[in-house]
């Protein structure tokens, strides 16, 4: 029983909590990249290169002609799928991109917030302690009793 508290306690936590929540987050994300770079950004640079479809390039180990990938494929023929690993690469790239400009903006919006906290905290005013306060109460009646 002991083992399930402590295991509670672990998941209750903040970090893996906020652990969770970005590894959800990030795939999510990873579909809205993926589909990014396959329906926005790799017809444009196929246009680029004369409508060259990166994920059709292949080697082809077999020693056959084949068509196309897909056809190599269904052949069962041994093939090295370099176009297919371009276009990871090309995720990748723009996938780092995009979370460098995330982590660089919210690191540009937590040191706003610590300078307007700064700032605050600059403008609010003092108060003393209690017993400061008490000593400086009974010093103003002691001050009084002596004019008297």
């Amino acid at each position: 029983m002991k083992v399930l508290e402590e295991f509670k306690s672990f998941i209750a936590r903040g970090n893996v909590m906020d652990m969770a929540v970005g590894i959800i987050m990030g795939a999510a994300f990873t579909a809205i990249v993926t589909s990014m770079v396959g329906d926005m950004i790799m017809p444009v640079v196929g246009m680029v290169t004369g409508g060259m479809d990166f994920s059709a390039l292949y080697l082809n180990l077999s020693g056959q002609d084949y068509p196309s990938l897909a056809a190599a494929q269904e052949a069962g023929a041994a093939t090295i799928n370099y176009g297919v690993f371009l276009n990871a690469v090309i995720n990748f790239l723009i996938v780092s991109f995009v979370v460098f400009i995330l982590v660089k903006n919210v690191n540009r919006i937590k040191e706003i917030a610590a300078k307007k906290e700064a700032a605050d905290a600059e403008k609010a005013p003092v108060t003393p302690p209690a017993d400061i306060l008490l000593l400086s109460e009974i010093r103003d009646l002691l001050k009084k009793q002596n004019k008297k």
